[in-house]
């Protein structure tokens, strides 16, 4: 699933997107956007997120999104991925926080494609990254994410 991260033409599903600029839903969209990156924000109460359409659930999408990204609590995390994979739908992503025991035995019984344990914003910009840095995200404990650019 990394490797699709290459492409810039695969779309990326956020499920927690936000307004506040002080939540991760908002940095992520923001960071992955200004890299080129084609994001559908989702969020079950907001119209638009930084000025592009939001979306109520997955399934209102233009398209199925190439990932779907996790920013949201673990048990709604839950309950949004068991929905998601009895529609058949792959790929899933949670970011740092987002990410369960249960939800990734779920993903593992079910056969699904997934990450929990990487922040997207850090794979996509691997190349200036640290490696302090991703060996903090490997704790996959609920970590800041600070990057330590190598200069």
């Amino acid at each position: 699933m990394i490797e699709s991260l290459k492409n810039k033409s695969n779309s990326i599903a956020l499920i927690g997107s936000s307004n506040d600029p002080r939540k991760y839903g908002n940095k992520i969209l923001l960071d992955l956007t200004k890299k080129g990156y084609t994001v559908y924000p989702v969020n079950k109460k907001e119209k638009e997120i930084e000025g592009l359409k939001a979306y109520k659930n997955i399934e209102m999408l233009e398209e199925i999104p190439s990932i779907i990204n996790f920013v949201i609590p673990p048990d709604e995390g839950l309950v949004v991925t068991r929905d998601l994979v009895e529609k058949g739908y792959d790929n899933f992503w949670y970011q740092p926080g987002a990410e369960s025991d249960e939800i990734s035995e779920f993903l593992k019984i079910n056969k699904k494609n997934y990450i929990d344990d990487k922040c997207i914003m850090v794979v996509t910009r691997l190349s200036s990254v640290s490696y302090t840095h991703l060996r903090a995200h490997e704790t996959r404990h609920d970590l800041v994410c600070r990057l330590l650019l190598e200069k």
